[in-house]
Protein backbone atom coordinates (compact mmCIF):
# COMPACT_ATOMS: atom_id res chain seq x y z
CA UNK A 1 0.00 0.00 0.00
CA UNK A 2 2.83 2.39 0.92
CA UNK A 3 4.61 1.57 -2.34
CA UNK A 4 1.50 2.29 -4.38
CA UNK A 5 0.99 5.54 -2.51
CA UNK A 6 4.60 6.60 -3.14
CA UNK A 7 4.34 5.70 -6.81
CA UNK A 8 1.11 7.62 -7.20
CA UNK A 9 2.70 10.69 -5.60
CA UNK A 10 5.73 10.46 -7.86
CA UNK A 11 3.50 10.29 -10.92
CA UNK A 12 2.02 13.70 -10.14
CA UNK A 13 5.22 15.45 -9.03
CA UNK A 14 7.66 16.95 -11.52
CA UNK A 15 10.96 15.66 -10.13
CA UNK A 16 13.06 16.83 -13.13
CA UNK A 17 16.04 15.01 -11.60
CA UNK A 18 17.35 13.96 -8.22
CA UNK A 19 19.21 17.16 -7.32
CA UNK A 20 20.92 15.79 -4.22
CA UNK A 21 22.43 12.93 -6.25
CA UNK A 22 23.37 15.00 -9.30
CA UNK A 23 27.05 14.76 -10.33
CA UNK A 24 29.13 16.30 -13.09
CA UNK A 25 30.52 13.59 -15.35
CA UNK A 26 32.12 15.49 -18.23
CA UNK A 27 32.80 18.90 -19.76
CA UNK A 28 32.89 19.26 -23.52
CA UNK A 29 33.04 22.13 -25.99
CA UNK A 30 31.26 22.74 -29.29
CA UNK A 31 32.95 25.37 -31.44
CA UNK A 32 30.31 27.50 -33.14
CA UNK A 33 31.34 29.40 -36.28
CA UNK A 34 29.53 32.28 -37.95
CA UNK A 35 27.47 33.40 -34.98
CA UNK A 36 28.85 35.87 -36.12
CA UNK A 37 32.21 35.13 -34.49
CA UNK A 38 33.93 31.98 -33.32
CA UNK A 39 32.20 31.01 -30.05
CA UNK A 40 33.22 28.03 -27.85
CA UNK A 41 29.99 26.66 -26.33
CA UNK A 42 30.48 24.82 -23.02
CA UNK A 43 28.45 21.67 -22.30
CA UNK A 44 28.53 20.28 -18.76
CA UNK A 45 27.23 16.69 -18.59
CA UNK A 46 25.76 14.92 -15.56
CA UNK A 47 24.95 11.42 -14.34
CA UNK A 48 21.23 12.10 -14.78
CA UNK A 49 21.25 13.08 -18.43
CA UNK A 50 20.68 16.80 -18.08
CA UNK A 51 23.22 19.13 -19.68
CA UNK A 52 24.16 22.68 -18.69
CA UNK A 53 25.23 25.25 -21.28
CA UNK A 54 27.60 28.19 -21.05
CA UNK A 55 29.90 30.13 -23.40
CA UNK A 56 33.59 30.94 -23.05
CA UNK A 57 33.25 34.10 -25.16
CA UNK A 58 33.63 35.07 -28.81
CA UNK A 59 37.10 34.67 -30.35
CA UNK A 60 38.38 33.11 -27.14
CA UNK A 61 39.89 29.70 -26.35
CA UNK A 62 38.03 26.70 -24.97
CA UNK A 63 41.14 25.96 -22.91
CA UNK A 64 40.00 28.49 -20.32
CA UNK A 65 37.09 26.16 -19.52
CA UNK A 66 38.57 22.73 -20.24
CA UNK A 67 41.55 23.30 -17.94
CA UNK A 68 39.09 23.37 -15.02
CA UNK A 69 37.53 20.00 -15.82
CA UNK A 70 39.41 18.06 -13.14
CA UNK A 71 38.10 20.45 -10.50
CA UNK A 72 34.45 19.88 -11.44
CA UNK A 73 34.15 16.18 -12.20
CA UNK A 74 32.17 14.45 -9.44
CA UNK A 75 30.82 17.69 -7.99
CA UNK A 76 27.14 18.46 -7.60
CA UNK A 77 26.47 21.37 -10.01
CA UNK A 78 23.69 22.65 -7.75
CA UNK A 79 26.39 23.82 -5.34
CA UNK A 80 27.11 26.75 -7.62
CA UNK A 81 28.72 29.09 -5.11
CA UNK A 82 30.96 26.38 -3.64
CA UNK A 83 32.31 25.44 -7.07
CA UNK A 84 32.65 29.05 -8.19
CA UNK A 85 34.78 29.88 -5.15
CA UNK A 86 37.02 26.97 -6.07
CA UNK A 87 37.59 28.03 -9.68
CA UNK A 88 37.38 31.83 -9.56
CA UNK A 89 41.14 32.05 -8.93
CA UNK A 90 41.59 30.87 -12.54
CA UNK A 91 39.52 33.71 -13.98
CA UNK A 92 40.85 36.91 -15.44
CA UNK A 93 40.02 39.98 -17.45
CA UNK A 94 38.10 39.98 -20.71
CA UNK A 95 38.31 36.68 -22.60
CA UNK A 96 40.65 35.17 -20.01
CA UNK A 97 37.71 35.07 -17.63
CA UNK A 98 35.47 33.29 -20.11
CA UNK A 99 36.16 29.82 -18.76
CA UNK A 100 35.18 30.58 -15.17
CA UNK A 101 32.21 32.75 -16.17
CA UNK A 102 30.97 30.31 -18.80
CA UNK A 103 31.14 27.39 -16.39
CA UNK A 104 29.27 29.34 -13.72
CA UNK A 105 26.48 30.00 -16.22
CA UNK A 106 26.40 26.29 -17.09
CA UNK A 107 26.16 25.40 -13.38
CA UNK A 108 23.23 27.75 -12.88
CA UNK A 109 21.62 26.24 -15.98
CA UNK A 110 21.96 22.76 -14.47
CA UNK A 111 20.66 23.85 -11.07
CA UNK A 112 17.59 25.40 -12.64
CA UNK A 113 16.93 22.32 -14.74
CA UNK A 114 17.47 19.99 -11.78
CA UNK A 115 15.04 21.82 -9.53
CA UNK A 116 12.64 22.80 -12.30
CA UNK A 117 12.92 26.48 -11.40
CA UNK A 118 13.80 29.37 -13.77
CA UNK A 119 17.22 30.82 -13.11
CA UNK A 120 15.82 34.31 -12.55
CA UNK A 121 13.72 32.87 -9.73
CA UNK A 122 16.73 31.15 -8.13
CA UNK A 123 18.56 34.48 -8.12
CA UNK A 124 15.80 36.28 -6.25
CA UNK A 125 13.02 36.87 -8.75
CA UNK A 126 12.52 39.15 -11.71
CA UNK A 127 12.31 42.92 -11.87
CA UNK A 128 10.51 43.29 -15.19
CA UNK A 129 8.83 41.38 -18.00
CA UNK A 130 10.49 43.24 -20.87
CA UNK A 131 13.96 44.66 -21.49
CA UNK A 132 14.67 47.27 -24.15
CA UNK A 133 17.26 46.10 -26.67
CA UNK A 134 19.29 47.97 -29.25
CA UNK A 135 20.24 46.47 -32.60
CA UNK A 136 23.95 46.30 -33.45
CA UNK A 137 23.88 46.88 -37.21
CA UNK A 138 26.50 45.92 -39.81
CA UNK A 139 26.99 46.36 -43.54
CA UNK A 140 29.46 44.11 -45.36
CA UNK A 141 32.27 45.50 -47.47
CA UNK A 142 32.81 49.01 -48.77
CA UNK A 143 29.70 51.07 -48.16
CA UNK A 144 28.34 54.53 -47.39
CA UNK A 145 26.50 56.06 -44.49
CA UNK A 146 23.37 55.86 -46.62
CA UNK A 147 23.80 52.09 -46.87
CA UNK A 148 24.18 51.89 -43.09
CA UNK A 149 21.12 54.09 -42.57
CA UNK A 150 19.01 51.78 -44.73
CA UNK A 151 20.29 48.76 -42.80
CA UNK A 152 19.30 50.43 -39.52
CA UNK A 153 15.82 51.18 -40.88
CA UNK A 154 15.37 47.45 -41.48
CA UNK A 155 16.13 46.88 -37.80
CA UNK A 156 13.58 49.53 -36.83
CA UNK A 157 10.95 47.77 -38.91
CA UNK A 158 11.75 44.62 -36.94
CA UNK A 159 10.71 46.47 -33.78
CA UNK A 160 14.04 47.72 -32.40
CA UNK A 161 13.85 51.22 -30.94
CA UNK A 162 17.59 51.94 -30.62
CA UNK A 163 20.54 51.23 -32.93
CA UNK A 164 24.31 50.94 -32.86
CA UNK A 165 26.80 50.89 -35.73
CA UNK A 166 30.55 50.48 -36.20
CA UNK A 167 32.50 53.61 -37.06
CA UNK A 168 36.26 53.42 -37.12
CA UNK A 169 39.45 53.56 -39.13
CA UNK A 170 38.40 50.56 -41.23
CA UNK A 171 36.37 53.03 -43.30
CA UNK A 172 39.49 55.12 -43.92
CA UNK A 173 42.17 52.52 -44.68
CA UNK A 174 41.73 52.85 -48.44
CA UNK A 175 40.96 56.58 -48.46
CA UNK A 176 44.07 58.65 -49.34
CA UNK A 177 45.00 61.40 -46.89
CA UNK A 178 42.59 60.34 -44.16
CA UNK A 179 45.00 58.72 -41.71
CA UNK A 180 48.37 59.75 -40.36
CA UNK A 181 50.49 56.85 -39.04
CA UNK A 182 54.07 55.59 -38.70
CA UNK A 183 55.44 54.53 -42.09
CA UNK A 184 54.36 51.00 -42.89
CA UNK A 185 51.98 50.58 -39.97
CA UNK A 186 48.77 50.96 -41.97
CA UNK A 187 50.09 48.31 -44.35
CA UNK A 188 50.66 46.04 -41.33
CA UNK A 189 47.06 46.61 -40.24
CA UNK A 190 45.78 45.70 -43.70
CA UNK A 191 47.96 42.60 -43.80
CA UNK A 192 47.58 41.28 -40.27
CA UNK A 193 44.48 42.85 -38.71
CA UNK A 194 42.06 43.74 -41.51
CA UNK A 195 39.70 40.84 -40.85
CA UNK A 196 39.65 41.49 -37.12
CA UNK A 197 38.80 45.16 -37.68
CA UNK A 198 36.34 44.50 -40.52
CA UNK A 199 34.39 41.76 -38.71
CA UNK A 200 30.89 42.67 -39.78
CA UNK A 201 30.07 39.05 -40.58
CA UNK A 202 31.63 35.64 -40.24
CA UNK A 203 33.87 34.38 -37.47
CA UNK A 204 37.24 35.84 -36.64
CA UNK A 205 39.81 33.25 -37.67
CA UNK A 206 41.71 31.73 -34.78
CA UNK A 207 45.00 32.79 -36.35
CA UNK A 208 43.89 36.41 -35.88
CA UNK A 209 44.50 35.87 -32.17
CA UNK A 210 48.03 34.51 -32.64
CA UNK A 211 51.50 35.69 -33.64
CA UNK A 212 51.96 38.85 -35.67
CA UNK A 213 48.20 39.18 -36.20
CA UNK A 214 47.62 39.38 -32.46
CA UNK A 215 50.62 41.65 -31.92
CA UNK A 216 49.39 44.25 -34.39
CA UNK A 217 45.73 44.08 -33.42
CA UNK A 218 46.29 44.45 -29.67
CA UNK A 219 48.56 47.50 -29.62
CA UNK A 220 46.88 49.92 -27.16
CA UNK A 221 45.02 52.73 -28.91
CA UNK A 222 47.25 55.51 -27.64
CA UNK A 223 50.40 53.62 -28.72
CA UNK A 224 49.46 52.99 -32.36
CA UNK A 225 50.66 56.42 -33.46
CA UNK A 226 47.58 56.71 -35.68
CA UNK A 227 45.90 60.09 -36.08
CA UNK A 228 42.81 60.97 -38.08
CA UNK A 229 43.46 63.89 -40.40
CA UNK A 230 40.96 66.69 -40.98
CA UNK A 231 40.05 64.98 -44.24
CA UNK A 232 39.48 61.74 -42.35
CA UNK A 233 37.30 63.44 -39.77
CA UNK A 234 35.30 65.09 -42.56
CA UNK A 235 34.80 61.66 -44.14
CA UNK A 236 33.60 60.04 -40.91
CA UNK A 237 31.39 62.99 -39.98
CA UNK A 238 29.77 62.92 -43.41
CA UNK A 239 29.18 59.17 -42.95
CA UNK A 240 27.29 59.86 -39.71
CA UNK A 241 25.36 62.68 -41.39
CA UNK A 242 24.31 60.29 -44.17
CA UNK A 243 23.05 57.84 -41.57
CA UNK A 244 21.02 60.53 -39.81
CA UNK A 245 19.65 61.78 -43.14
CA UNK A 246 18.16 58.31 -43.64
CA UNK A 247 16.96 57.41 -40.14
CA UNK A 248 16.22 60.89 -38.81
CA UNK A 249 17.03 62.19 -35.33
CA UNK A 250 14.28 60.48 -33.35
CA UNK A 251 16.09 57.12 -33.11
CA UNK A 252 18.90 56.86 -30.53
CA UNK A 253 22.13 56.01 -32.38
CA UNK A 254 25.30 54.68 -30.74
CA UNK A 255 28.77 54.08 -32.18
CA UNK A 256 31.04 51.07 -31.69
CA UNK A 257 34.71 50.33 -32.48
CA UNK A 258 35.86 53.92 -32.70
CA UNK A 259 39.26 52.99 -31.31
CA UNK A 260 42.79 52.39 -32.58
CA UNK A 261 43.54 56.10 -32.66
CA UNK A 262 44.93 58.44 -30.01
CA UNK A 263 42.63 59.82 -27.27
CA UNK A 264 43.14 63.43 -28.44
CA UNK A 265 41.62 62.65 -31.84
CA UNK A 266 38.70 60.85 -30.19
CA UNK A 267 37.93 63.97 -28.15
CA UNK A 268 38.09 66.26 -31.20
CA UNK A 269 35.91 63.91 -33.25
CA UNK A 270 33.39 63.37 -30.45
CA UNK A 271 32.82 67.13 -30.31
CA UNK A 272 32.12 67.10 -34.03
CA UNK A 273 29.47 64.43 -33.52
CA UNK A 274 27.59 66.28 -30.80
CA UNK A 275 25.15 67.78 -33.29
CA UNK A 276 24.12 64.30 -34.44
CA UNK A 277 22.80 63.30 -31.00
CA UNK A 278 24.97 60.24 -30.52
CA UNK A 279 23.81 58.11 -27.59
CA UNK A 280 27.30 56.85 -26.72
CA UNK A 281 30.67 56.00 -28.28
CA UNK A 282 32.39 52.69 -27.46
CA UNK A 283 36.03 51.61 -27.43
CA UNK A 284 37.54 55.06 -27.15
CA UNK A 285 40.35 53.37 -25.22
CA UNK A 286 41.18 49.84 -24.02
CA UNK A 287 38.79 49.04 -21.17
CA UNK A 288 41.51 48.79 -18.51
CA UNK A 289 42.97 52.24 -19.26
CA UNK A 290 40.65 53.92 -16.78
CA UNK A 291 42.75 57.09 -16.53
CA UNK A 292 42.24 57.69 -20.25
CA UNK A 293 38.49 57.44 -19.81
CA UNK A 294 38.70 60.01 -17.03
CA UNK A 295 40.75 62.27 -19.31
CA UNK A 296 38.24 61.91 -22.14
CA UNK A 297 35.32 62.75 -19.88
CA UNK A 298 36.95 65.82 -18.33
CA UNK A 299 38.03 67.20 -21.71
CA UNK A 300 34.65 66.62 -23.32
Amino acid sequence: MEKNTLESIQETVNTNSGPSQLKITDIRVANIDGAPKHCPLIKVYTNQGIVGYGEVRDASSATYALMLKSRLIGENPCNVDKIFRRIKQFGGHSRQGGGVSGLEIALWDLAGKAWGVPLWQMLGGKFRDKVRMYADTDVDGKHTGTDMGNAILKRVKMGFTMAKMDLGIELLLDEPGCLNAPVGFLEDIKKYSAKAINHQSGSIDRDMMMGKNYEVFTIPHHATGIHITEKGMDYLENYVKQVRDVIGYEIPLAIDHIGHVCPEDIIVFARRLAKYNIAWIEDVAPWHYTKQFEKNITQL
